[in-house]
């Protein structure tokens, strides 16, 4: 699977979203390549996915609950090891 950097619309970066999570579920993606690309989207579409320190209600409805506990476990983490010098 390919992964863009940028993405036009929530609906793309939550499918986007999906297919990563759902590679990973099937063992498809490492540990290590989930974070990588999950990180990556976030970072580069942060306006698409969070909206008043919330999931977007798009990223919401086509994510699901089980998808995003697994994407807010490595947006904290990531966000904890990029602010602590």
């Amino acid at each position: 699977m390919k992964v863009k950097k940028f993405y036009r619309t929530q609906r793309e970066v939550a499918s986007v979203i999906n297919e990563i999570v759902d590679d990973y579920w099937v063992d498809n993606l490492t540990d290590e390549e989930l974070e990588k690309n999950v990180t990556m989207i976030y970072q580069n579409n942060q306006d698409k996915i969070i909206k008043n320190n919330d999931y977007t209600t798009i990223i919401k409805q086509q994510c699901g609950k089980n998808r995003l506990a697994i994407v807010s476990k490595i947006i904290d983490v990531n966000t904890e090891e990029i602010t602590t010098p």
